[in-house]
């Protein structure tokens, strides 16, 4: 006859603690990698310009040439201002920042020499998108003070789609800006792997063309992709109007298809940097 013993619950309690220190030690290289891309993002003038003032400018003068497309209305126009520059961020600072960040680290061999310590392909990619990201947040949080300051404070309607918004065209950016980089040579060629891309999600979100006056099909196309789905999920945050040109309800239903954009731009995206991702210079 055999015995049976209930588990200690202390019996666990070493590998916890053995744990702890683990999920510290990786916090600790995540903020040491990150604080090191952005003390290189600081000495770098061209792409300090690129990440904190190309996109507000592009802002500018896009509200200034399309006051029109905006609307009259305050309040509804720092929305839309809101609403590409978070467009614009994701953009510039995060896709291509990032882009030509990852080429550059992988052609000085860093990423090569990163990987033969403790730190893991996950953490290198989340290190270095960080700073990105974090700019990103900043530049929206200084917009909507701006417009709160200036104008009106932007209409709130539904505070769980801007979350989305931001949070998963983030992910989706770096995603595709670590596929990008495995299909950049150098730094230099970033300008030109990336330009279908930026051009392309740009013309077709939403906020720089009129999509309700399209043709059809282009605005089917348009509906599929990357930039469009953050467009429209902040339009339905803010209330205002949709790329389509109707008013943003903010309804399940209607987030539908975005929400389904979005999901499926991240798994091609996961899936085309696990392909393309090179972790060692491209000879």
């Amino acid at each position: 006859m055999t015995t049976t013993t209930a588990p200690d619950p202390a019996a666990s309690a070493p590998d916890r603690a053995a744990g702890e220190p683990v999920r510290a030690r990786r916090s600790e290289r995540l903020l040491a990698l990150a604080r090191a891309e952005l003390i290189l993002l600081l000495r770098n003038k061209t792409a300090l310009f690129n990440a904190v003032f190309l996109g507000p400018l592009l802002v500018g003068f896009l509200a200034a040439v399309g006051g029109d497309f905006l609307g009259s209305d305050p309040a509804a126009m720092a929305a839309s201002t809101l609403t590409m520059l978070l467009a614009m961020a994701l953009l510039m600072v995060v896709y291509y920042n990032l882009t030509t960040s990852m080429v550059a680290r992988r052609e000085e061999l860093v990423l090569k020499r990163l990987l033969t310590g403790d730190v893991t392909r996950t953490e290198v990619v989340v290190a270095y998108a960080l700073p990105g990201v974090v700019i990103t947040l900043a530049q929206v949080a200084l917009g909507w003070v701006a417009a709160a300051v200036l104008a009106e404070p932007p209409p709130v309607q539904n505070a769980l789609w801007l979350a989305l918004a931001a949070a998963g065209g983030a992910v989706v950016f770096v995603l595709l800006a670590v596929a990008s980089s495995g299909l950049t040579r150098t730094v230099e060629t970033a300008q030109l792997t990336t330009m279908p891309l930026l051009f392309g999600a740009m013309l077709l979100s939403g906020f720089t063309l009129p999509l309700h006056l399209m043709p059809d099909v282009v605005e089917q196309v348009a509906s599929w992709t990357p930039l469009y789905p953050v467009v429209t999920l902040a339009q339905h945050g803010f209330g205002t109007h949709l790329p389509d040109g109707t008013p943003a309800a903010g309804t399940l239903a209607e987030v539908a298809q975005p929400l389904a954009c979005l999901a499926l731009w991240t798994v091609l995206g996961a899936a085309t940097s696990r392909r393309w991702m090179r972790w060692e210079p491209r000879r």
